[in-house]
């Protein structure tokens, strides 16, 4: 038996490293995760494996249109080989092509689904392959694939309402103070050379703009590398344990965009776990498998601190209420859920309501946004404009 090395993060963020002996590189990953340890490399005589994670070039779009035409292929009947094959030739990314192809192979070599499937994990992750393992397991495999099309068509969805939300704001701020940053730096020394040279009497506003454009055309390069260097130590800050909760828990307590961000986080959380449990994943490999995928380590670790809870024989809803990250009305639903045995049925009901929930704050954003960038822009730009006519008015009264 292979004696694998490894390293990783346990559970309160510290790294660890030591090695193991073990069948696979997948059977090491598994019994790390038993011992909650995030595995960041598993390396055998100098190869390495990465963390599964979605990606490697294939989108979760890509995916999902995957999933929905392979579920339909199986519910016609057609073998699970030739399914991959054609599924595979009609793939125009070349990656998840050769990575379809790979999977046909490993099953038409006697290997199952789920397990062709985890020797790619930067394409499908934990809970894309659990979910297919208990669909073959349990003779279902139509259905499960039904489901993780659902599950990731939505999760797509959900991803684009965050993406409109957050890039809109930032393009329009970007580009207002680049245009700012052009008037001060290019157009506004042209004018105090004018005034400088009619000898006018400047008002405050407009010494300011000069004094402004002055410090921007001097001190322009050293600004450049305060904001990279600034922007590289919030990124390192936000990879350490202590730093990347701190920030998530700033952005769950900002007055509007938090309440987005704690709606995404529950709709995602219920949304996952349902899907999980509907298609047989056991609820505390399904509540793991959520805390990974939640986006937000706040929510994670409220997840796992629920998970925690019910191995020492609670119930779901006590914990997830006492760690004050999930509204009252959630975890009353849950409990409902619980109480008549259709949890999985519940959750997807509050995935559906607080997706819902999510496209009314995104467009309630929207709406806000668009005024208020519009008076920024006034303000930066009119300002600046005033404050140059200003001692023209003054000069063509002297004149008059």
């Amino acid at each position: 038996m292979p004696t694998y090395s490894w390293k990783g993060k346990n559970k309160m963020g510290k790294m660890q490293e030591g090695s193991v002996a073990a069948e696979s590189k997948e059977a090491v990953i598994a019994l790390l995760r038993r011992q909650q340890i995030m595995v960041s490399a598993v390396t055998e005589k100098g190869k390495e494996l990465a963390v599964p994670k979605f990606g490697g070039g294939v989108s979760q779009k890509e995916i999902a249109i995957f999933v929905r035409q392979f579920s339909v292929m199986i519910d016609a009947g057609l073998p699970l080989v030739q399914c991959l094959e054609i599924l595979g030739s009609q793939q125009k990314n070349r990656t998840f092509q050769k990575v379809l192809f790979q999977v046909r192979q490993d099953v038409e070599s006697g290997g199952t689904l789920a397990d062709s499937l985890r020797k790619h994990p930067k394409v499908f992750n934990d809970l894309f392959c659990n979910m297919i393992a208990a669909g073959e397991s349990g003779g279902i495999l139509d259905t499960i694939l039904q489901r993780l099309a659902a599950y990731i068509e939505k999760r797509v969805k959900l991803q684009a309402a965050v993406r409109s939300a957050m890039i809109y704001p930032v393009a329009v701020i970007t580009i207002a103070v680049g245009v700012v940053v052009v008037i001060l730096w290019k157009v506004i020394p042209t004018f105090a050379m004018l005034f400088q040279g009619l000898g006018a009497t400047l008002p405050l506003p407009t010494r300011i703009t000069i004094w402004v454009s002055e410090f921007l055309g001097r001190w322009m390069w050293l600004i450049v590398l305060a904001l990279i260097g600034a922007g590289v130590m919030l990124n390192r800050y936000y990879k350490t344990y202590t730093g990347k909760r701190k920030v998530d828990g700033f952005t769950l307590k900002l007055p509007v965009m938090g309440d987005l961000m704690r709606k995404i986080a529950v709709a995602r959380f219920c949304r996952t776990l349902g899907t999980l449990i509907q298609s047989g994943v056991p609820i505390l490999e399904g509540l793991e498998i959520t805390a990974r995928t939640s986006g937000n380590s706040i929510v994670e670790d409220a997840i796992m601190a629920t998970r925690k809870s019910i191995e020492q024989g609670k119930t779901i809803a006590g914990p997830l209420e006492e760690t004050g990250v999930f509204p009252s009305m959630v975890v009353q639903m849950i409990s409902v859920g619980e109480q008549t045995g259709a949890l999985d049925t519940m959750l997807s009901k509050i995935a559906d309501f607080y997706e819902d929930e999510v496209d009314e704050a995104v467009e309630n954003l929207m709406a806000l946004l668009e005024p208020l960038m519009i008076l920024f822009l006034g303000i930066m730009i009119g300002g600046i404009v005033i404050s140059m006519y200003m001692p023209m008015f003054s000069l063509i009264g002297k004149i008059a």
